[in-house]
C-alpha cells in the first residue's frame, strides 16, 4: 500500500445541471479506493475562462489518498466519462471537469499530467475555493492578480 498523500482536486461543470453534477462528483471522489475527504470548499459560480458557454459551478476538494498521482488521474478521468465528458476541442464546455491541482509537494511533468496545475494561479475559480480550505496555499498577491475575474460564492 502506498503512503497517504494530501491532494487538492478542482471540480467544475457548465453543462446540464452543473450544480448537481459538481455535488455528485465531490461525493464520488471521496469513494475512490484509499481516499478520504479532508475538506471541501463552498460552490462558486464563474464565467468561463478562455472559453464559451454557460457559467461554471466550481469547488475544490482536499483529500488524503493512497492512490499514486497517475492512478488518481485515471479515476478522475473515469468519473468524467461517467458524466459523459467529451473533449471536442480545448476549453470546450463540459459536463464535468476534474483536475489535480496539487499532490503533496510533488512536481510532476508527464505527457498527461502536470502538477501543480499549470494555470491554477491564473484562475479565481481555483484560487478562491482553494484559499477557503487551505489559505496557506494561496498568497494575497495571487488573489490580487485574479481580482478582476467575476466569481460568486453559491449558497
Amino acid at each position: 500500500m502506498s503512503p497517504e498523500a494530501r491532494a487538492f482536486i478542482g471540480v467544475g461543470a457548465n453543462l446540464g445541471d452543473a450544480h448537481a453534477t459538481v455535488s455528485r462528483a465531490c461525493r464520488a471522489v471521496c469513494q475512490f479506493p484509499g481516499t478520504k475527504l479532508l475538506s471541501q470548499s463552498s460552490l462558486y459560480a464563474s464565467a468561463p475562462q478562455e472559453a464559451s458557454g454557460p457559467d461554471f459551478v466550481n469547488a475544490v476538494l482536499e483529500i488524503s489518498t493512497t492512490l499514486s498521482p497517475q492512478k488518481l488521474l485515471d479515476h478522475l478521468h473515469q468519473l468524467e466519462a461517467s458524466e459523459a465528458r467529451q473533449r471536442p476541442y480545448r476549453n470546450a464546455p463540459r459536463t464535468l471537469d476534474l483536475d489535480i491541482l496539487l499532490y503533496a509537494d510533488e512536481v510532476i511533468q508527464t505527457p498527461n499530467l502536470t502538477v501543480p496545475h499549470p494555470r491554477m494561479h491564473q484562475r479565481a475559480f481555483v484560487l478562491l475555493p482553494l484559499a477557503q480550505i487551505a489559505p496557506e496555499r494561496v498568497s494575497k498577491a495571487q488573489l490580487a492578480a485574479v481580482s478582476d475575474q467575476v466569481i460568486s460564492r453559491l449558497l
